[in-house]
């Protein structure tokens, strides 16, 4: 009866998270008839403005909608979520509805944590009418269905305008030969040969997702169709790699430590870099650092023989084992409804998952999510193969030892993907 249940449940998932708003029961689940105690394990509404409007605003919608549905909400950040996630699973005290990134997907799909959707009925095929094909395959498994998108976040390029057209140049560059020309031209060093401005900053975001966006742009992949393989060590990862150490090592367009994933304030905001990639929440800092920046950063897709542009995010999943699916379902859906995303959204900077939130005056306000959202269709993610969260921390001291010369680019590429295979073949 339970499965029965829930294929009638899902079935009108797809549809009903195209047409319900925040605060508007899904047609075929009728709210006087769910019921239960749930919960809610969230890394996106942690913090006193995150739990403000999970709290005040959006759960008292959910309960008028559902009345006899209560919610207990866990929070952590994403720096604690994997070990909470393994923790419930090894406990077998899992949370019915778990918020988790774009990577994450696979190893716990894998392991049986989740609820199959597909299998319930909610089709690949309904969901890429409100979502772009990436995104929703960004909450697939072995072909399957196991999460609905809420947000991303984005990296791509960007550059400091008044410092290009200062330099000459009046548009950013559209290939790599370009990046490299724009960069020597706009990097400043002091008499003494020490850094004042970077021409291309690689080095304030992870160095994991600076390689898999440049990666992206020489036309790589991180692994191979079926995720059993690496594909990161091939020419175009190669190449990808050997450009940002070239930029380091051999244009001289930056040095490593100039800046770092510690700094309070972007490099492009307080203009020690010329160019660099960046998440799409710089607009947002920006904003509260510095207005006057704002119309001097331009954002661009990094292109090389391809496009680059790299997105994660938080997806929205059921627990398999779930003794209240229906609610848990319900809250799902609420949370991944348009005015509820669109208000998480909007709370931390990021992207909006949906489509039809790109008319939405959030995203026309913010130049640089609308840029997200208009290319979300070259963006790319990482994961793959459900060891991913195992490996993934390999990938910045592999980057970092070629740009320190530590290693050529193939040897640290070729280097890591032995390790990776190692965790694939376990």
């Amino acid at each position: 009866m339970r499965r029965t249940a829930s294929v009638a449940m899902v079935a009108l998932l797809g549809l009903g998270l195209a047409a319900c708003s925040a605060g508007e029961a899904d047609a075929d689940l009728n709210p006087d008839e769910v019921s239960g105690e749930i919960s809610l394990l969230t890394p996106i509404f942690e913090g006193s403005p995150g739990q403000d409007l999970l709290e005040d605003e959006l759960l008292p919608q959910f309960y008028e909608e559902y009345p006899n549905v209560t919610v207990n909400v866990d929070y952590t950040t994403y720096g604690n979520l994997n070990e909470k996630l393994t923790t419930a699973v090894v406990s077998g005290l899992v949370p019915d509805v778990m918020l988790m990134g774009v990577g994450w997907i696979e190893a716990f799909a894998d392991k049986g944590v989740l609820a199959d959707l597909g299998e319930l009925g909610l089709s690949e095929d309904e969901l890429k009418e409100s979502y772009t094909d990436e995104i929703v395959e960004a909450g697939m498994w072995d072909g399957n269905v196991y999460a609905v998108p809420i947000m991303l976040d984005t990296r791509f390029g960007v550059a400091r305008m008044d410092i290009l057209k200062e330099a000459g140049y009046d548009s950013p560059p559209s290939s790599w030969e370009e990046l490299i020309e724009i960069a020597e031209a706009t990097t400043v060093r002091s008499d003494n040969g020490s850094l004042e401005r970077a021409g291309f900053d690689m080095m304030s975001l992870d160095a994991r997702q600076a390689f898999e966006t440049m990666l992206f742009s020489a036309g790589g992949a991180l692994f191979n169709e079926d995720a059993t393989e690496p594909a990161f060590n091939s020419d175009e990862g190669v190449a990808a790699l050997g450009l940002m150490a070239d930029l380091v090592n051999k244009y001289e367009v930056e040095d490593i430590g100039f800046t770092s994933t510690d700094d309070i304030v972007n490099p492009l905001i307080n203009g020690r870099a010329a160019m660099g990639i960046a998440h799409n929440n710089l607009w947002t800092q920006a904003l509260e650092a510095d207005e006057s920046v704002l119309d001097d950063l331009e954002p661009f897709v990094i292109q090389g023989d391809a496009s680059g542009m790299f997105f994660g995010g938080t997806l929205a999943t059921v627990a398999n084992n779930s003794k209240n699916p229906q609610a848990a379902r319900a809250l799902l859906e609420f949370l991944s409804s348009p005015d509820a995303a669109l208000a998480a959204n909007e709370q931390r900077g990021n992207v909006p998952a949906l489509t039809e939130l790109l008319d939405s005056d959030y995203v026309q306000s913010n130049r640089f999510v609308q840029f997200a959202m208009e290319n979300l269709d070259v963006a790319q993610r990482e994961g793959g193969p459900s060891q991913w969260l195992e490996v993934r921390g390999d990938f910045a001291p592999a980057v970092q030892g070629a740009l320190l010369g530590q290693k050529t680019p193939e040897e640290a590429l070729d280097d890591l993907a032995a390790l990776v295979q190692t965790a694939i073949d376990r």
